[in-house]
């Protein structure tokens, strides 16, 4: 009765280990989970405020599509303001979070055969969306030692005459790593004289803890033609369950595109999002996100210290997002099998890196409170050393 394209799509593996972890919690499990993508903090109030003016001034009405000129205005002056980026309203659209946006652009940029480079780790929706609207997906395997982060060797090897696309995420889901502007420009150089797109994921951008942040469009004029950039408000100002995501790009024809998908789809995003994300893309949150930012970068220290002090584990030190990606290569090459264990023994949930492309993993999520952190790896040390008698 279903599609192949249906039974051939995995459930994400994220939000199944975090359902798992919330239904052992519910039947009285002492579960701490690290697996969640999600920011423990609340939406600033002053956002909460604008969506009830909204409400209360009955803004709750069908609106454009794309969104309400006051919003892609916000969206513009946030790109030019903090990426050196310039769009126009009709180069821009808003979607229901950033995973719609992807869901978008790959349905109207990928035929049967297209191949999509996606350096792994990757966020696990990346490869599903590309199988799903019958595209192929081409690895780049990274590594610890290179941060994460692909070689221009590397893509150039990968490109052929059916590449249509390059996923990039910086920073990375689930690394934390980020691409400097040095190497954003010499992947681009790569990719001159090709008609490849670069599909840049830049939903953590303003998780920045070493180093500065530089969007993939902004460092050349071929990479700004080439590139649709991505983006939203889930990480930066906590707002997962509003559902808003964007993208911006200077191809006209694909935002139509991805536009009149939409009015057949879901139609415009929830026009009371709309006035709150206008707010936060005014940077009037700013303080806010600055307060959050530094409490993850406390953690990410503190996480890194207790993990690197277990013997048998590693991890780099990432530069922004809120993931530590945790080698296990010296204990398991089974990182499904690892988590497992560990979640009915200790009571700790983690994701495996098997989920993201990358054996021998596993991702820990420091987006909740230092204690929790500090019990959780206590545990985790318990459950290796068990392992390693």
């Amino acid at each position: 009765m279903l599609t192949s394209r249906i039974n051939a799509l995995s459930e994400s593996i994220t939000i199944a280990i975090s359902t798992l972890a919330q239904e052992l919690k519910s039947q009285g499990k002492d579960v701490i989970s690290f697996s969640a993508g999600e920011p423990d903090f609340d939406t600033p109030q002053i956002i909460k405020d604008a969506a009830i003016e909204a409400i209360n001034s009955g803004f709750t009405k069908y609106t454009a599509v794309d969104g309400i000129p006051a919003l892609k205005d916000a969206i513009a002056n946030k790109l030019k303001r903090d990426n050196g980026l310039t769009y126009a309203p009709n180069q821009i659209i808003t979607n229901n979070g950033a995973k719609h946006s992807l869901f978008n652009l790959f349905a109207v940029t990928i035929d049967k055969g297209d191949e999509v480079i996606i350096p792994s780790p990757y966020w696990v929706t990346y490869p599903e969306l590309v199988l799903y609207h019958g595209g192929t997906v081409v690895e780049i395997e990274t590594h610890d030692s290179s941060e994460f982060k692909i070689t221009p060797e590397q893509l150039k090897d990968a490109i052929t005459i059916n590449t249509k696309m390059l996923v990039l995420t910086t920073p990375s889901n689930p690394t934390g790593s980020i691409y400097t502007r040095d190497e954003l420009i010499a992947l681009g150089k790569v990719l001159e004289g090709t008609k490849v797109i670069v599909a840049s994921d830049e939903m953590y951008e303003k998780l920045i803890y070493d180093g500065e942040f530089t969007s993939a469009a902004s460092v050349s004029d071929d990479m700004y033609q080439r590139t649709v950039t991505i983006n939203g408000l889930s990480k930066s100002v906590a707002m997962t369950g509003w559902r808003f995501g964007y993208m911006a790009a200077h191809d006209t024809e694909l935002i139509q595109a991805t536009k009149k998908l939409q009015s057949q789809s879901t139609s415009n995003i929830n026009s009371i999002t709309q006035k709150a994300a206008i707010v936060a893309l005014n940077g009037d949150a700013d303080a806010d996100i600055e307060m959050m930012r530094r409490a993850f970068a406390q953690r990410r220290d503190e996480a890194v210290k207790l993990i690197n002090a277990i013997d048998g584990l590693s991890v780099f030190k990432p530069n922004g997002a809120f993931y530590l990606f945790v080698n296990i290569k010296e204990l398991s090459n089974d990182s499904m099998e690892f988590c497992k264990e560990l979640l009915a023994k200790k009571g700790i949930a983690v994701v495996p890196g098997v989920g993201f492309g990358s054996e021998g993993y596993f991702r820990f999520s420091f987006a909740t409170n230092i204690e929790s952190i500090r019990t959780g790896i206590k545990r985790i040390e318990e459950f290796v050393k068990e392992l390693r008698v």
